[in-house]
């Protein structure tokens, strides 16, 4: 069945993910094989701009699977998640059933509330049987209600869903199932027990160098060092957002754009809008802070 290959060890799954342009360490690589290879959902915890989400997208390209995205945010309900009835639907069949002098309730009751009155929304078109298999991202649970968390133990632990008036949907190919977390708050345990757990932390200068090579392959190797280390001292700043592997590809490639070869602390002050998206954090790195990190190279 097209999708359903997966690597056999870590060290293929590292492959999978670095043909996707997606740099693993050992021990994430090591995460992601395990969650393929016992077929477990994975939980990424980690700042912003670590390359959470990238990893599903990796995934499911290197898998050949479908990428099926819920992004959660504050007040998401089943009918957004998960599935709902089509009300407009069912009203009109009512109507024209009971038109054609249908009489009996029981019945129509059946008919109404059979699968192609059902709309599907992300979670149950991640396991409908009748699609191709899938790789699942649910992005940002940690934006999502506490009382949400609850509807998605079905799922993570059968790749299934019950539908009251319908009955259970479950998956002929289990969807690989990637979570992630800004952790702006604690997601609940018992979505925890059900996954296997990985911190994705900022990378370290020689794997956000390997990183840049693939990712924004234009960038001359030495501007690519000299970004790379400045990102890295950068990140040992107090600042209210630090950079993300995203923001340094950024940098990287708005740097080559203007035709820099290096990096000057007049270069710095007039491309850090790339780098940093907060006022404070501007005001409090240009200039001479700027020139001290960039004279500690």
């Amino acid at each position: 069945m097209p999708g359903s290959e997966l690597p056999e060890s870590v060290a293929a799954t590292a492959a999978l993910l670095s043909g996707q342009g997606y740099i693993a360490d050992p021990a994430l690589a090591t995460t992601v094989h395990l969650a393929l290879a016992m077929r477990r959902p994975l939980f990424l915890e980690g700042e912003p701009g670590t390359g959470k989400t990238e990893i599903a997208k990796a995934l499911s390209a290197g898998l050949g699977r479908r990428l099926v995205r819920l992004q959660c945010y504050d007040g998401m309900d089943l009918a957004a998640a998960a599935y709902e009835w089509d009300h407009a639907r069912q009203l009109m069949a009512i109507r024209l059933a009971e038109a054609a002098g249908e009489t009996d309730r029981e019945l129509l009751g059946r008919d109404i509330y059979s699968r192609p009155f059902l709309t599907a929304r992300p979670l149950l078109s991640a396991i409908d049987p009748d699609l191709p298999p899938s790789v699942l991202l649910i992005d940002e649970l940690d934006r999502a209600d506490e009382p949400f968390e609850a509807f998605l133990l079905e799922l993570l632990a059968d790749f299934q869903i019950t539908v009251p008036e319908y009955g259970t949907i479950r998956a002929t190919t289990p969807p690989v199932v990637v979570l992630t977390s800004n952790r702006t708050r604690e997601v609940h345990d018992a979505i925890r027990r059900r996954c296997l757990y990985h911190w994705v932390d900022y990378p370290d200068a020689a794997r956000e160098q390997a990183i840049l090579a693939v990712r924004a392959p234009g960038v001359p190797a030495a501007l690519s060092a000299q970004v790379v280390a400045f990102v890295q001292r950068l990140r040992g700043a107090e600042l209210f957002k630090l950079p993300g592997v995203a923001e340094t590809i950024d940098w990287a490639n708005a740097l080559t754009q203007l035709d820099q070869t290096a990096l000057t602390p007049a270069v710095v002050d007039e491309t850090l809008g790339v780098l940093l998206k907060y006022q404070d954090d501007l005001a409090r790195l240009r200039g001479a802070e700027a020139a001290r990190l960039l004279a500690e190279g």
